[in-house]
């Protein structure tokens, strides 16, 4: 990914930290989801919105870190799934730029609370810890733009092998991520073994780079799944010209093309879901969850 691509997508820029229980009342920088796992809010400098920072329990849970092999290398990631329940519907849940921190785990129990075995793998985590970073333009440069799509979309496929093998039922498999993973689910969407997808505000056109070859508009005509796509109309970082761009393109594609759909907030901002951000909007972040819980059951991952 060119450096320019995501240098106006934080409009909002991050806030504190939290725990496995849920969000804190405090800023800190980083914090364990068991042992040795960092799940920081990256690049975080402000104060925690607590009074917007959703917190979800892990009671009726089984939740916390395991650790995906793929290739050799031990992926961590963070999973939740109601427990003692097998043959579970699986959603892969991708994290934003600031990596799998705890927004990303409290999506997954949302998700595992819905009936799913939700799982986050560290996208990054071959190249580096995104909560070690303080300032957002060092964690683009110096790790983000060092991640290959390629790497991501084996470390993926890893993760629905891994699902397979836990509890999960791979003919029931959906996507969903936020940014960052909101580019990703697009890009899995026409790699990988899913039913649908789900993107938020994952930006959609770009320049090809040897990390990053093609973007989401390069593949929309050759989607496998269909994906939904969730917008804000004053996203200051993805214009909506990239989302008619994006119909155009999914209008001459695969049936799974044309079955895709996107909705926009008008008055959203980008992050409008991050509960733990100045960016939250709550009716926006709460109709985007039906609407994504909806397109699930709709698609045959329910």
């Amino acid at each position: 990914m060119q450096q320019d691509d995501f240098k106006q997508d934080f409009d909002a820029l991050l806030p504190g930290q939290s725990t496995e229980a849920g969000a804190s009342r405090r800023t800190a920088l980083r914090v364990a989801l068991g042992a040795g796992f960092g799940v920081g809010y990256a690049a975080a400098a402000l104060p925690v919105m607590a009074q917007t920072a959703i917190q979800t329990p892990a009671d009726g849970l089984t939740a916390g870190r395991v650790e995906i092999e793929v290739d050799g290398f031990k992926v961590p990631a963070y999973r939740a799934a109601p427990a003692g329940k097998t043959g579970l519907p699986v959603v892969l849940v991708i994290q934003e730029i600031f990596g799998v921190h705890e927004y990303i785990a409290d999506v997954c129990r949302r998700l595992a609370k819905a009936g799913y075995l939700a799982i986050a793998p560290e996208l990054y985590a071959r190249q580096g810890d995104p909560s070690k970073y303080t300032e957002i333009a060092k964690l683009q440069s110096e790790l983000v733009s060092k991640v290959p799509d390629a790497q991501v979309m084996a470390d993926l496929d890893g993760t629905v092998a891994w699902a397979g093998r836990h509890g999960g039922n791979l003919k029931k498999v959906g996507i969903t991520g936020f940014c960052w993973g909101g580019r990703i689910t697009w890009l899995y969407a026409a790699h990988g073994p899913v039913k649908a997808g789900v993107a938020w505000y994952g930006r959609l056109v770009g320049q090809a780079s040897d990390m990053t070859p093609k973007h989401p508009v390069d593949v929309a005509p050759i989607l496998k799944a269909p994906v939904l796509g969730l917008y804000g109309g004053q996203d200051s970082g993805i214009g909506l010209d990239t989302v008619a761009k994006m119909q155009t393109a999914l209008r001459q594609g695969s049936a799974a093309a044309k079955a895709s759909e996107f909705v926009v907030y008008r008055e959203a901002p980008h992050a409008f879901h991050a509960d733990y951000r100045p960016s939250f909007r709550k009716e926006a972040a709460e109709d985007g969850w039906k609407r994504a819980l909806a397109w699930f059951k709709t698609h045959g991952v329910a």
